[in-house]
């Protein structure tokens, strides 16, 4: 069953989460910051869901920084919240919106 948002959002203003080695890995390439993760997730909302996700419940959230930025920020469901991997959405790959992917 999907989660709903305000449970992971819970979880990023308490500052109740951790990032993957592999989020933090990807966070450290793009120069992605803890402030913009969590100005992100202020603002997000879920745009897929993978609640049948073999590694457990997760879903992508997309948000925008104060400065602008869009993020992608996969989050597995709470209660404990972990960050898998984030990244800026490629134009390649996602509609203007950031919220589509592209059909191939």
């Amino acid at each position: 069953m999907p989660v709903d948002f305000t449970d992971i959002a819970q979880c990023f203003a308490k500052r109740e989460y951790i990032l993957t080695l592999h989020a933090s890995d990807r966070a450290a390439e793009r120069l992605i910051t803890s402030r913009e993760i969590d100005e992100a997730m202020v603002v997000g909302q879920i745009i897929e869901d993978y609640s049948d996700d073999k590694y457990g419940p997760s879903c992508l959230i997309m948000g925008v920084t104060l400065l602008g930025r869009v993020l992608h920020i996969q989050v597995s469901y709470p209660p404990s919240c972990k960050v898998i991997t984030l990244y800026e959405p490629s134009q390649d790959h996602w509609e203007s919106d950031h919220k589509t992917r592209k059909q191939p």
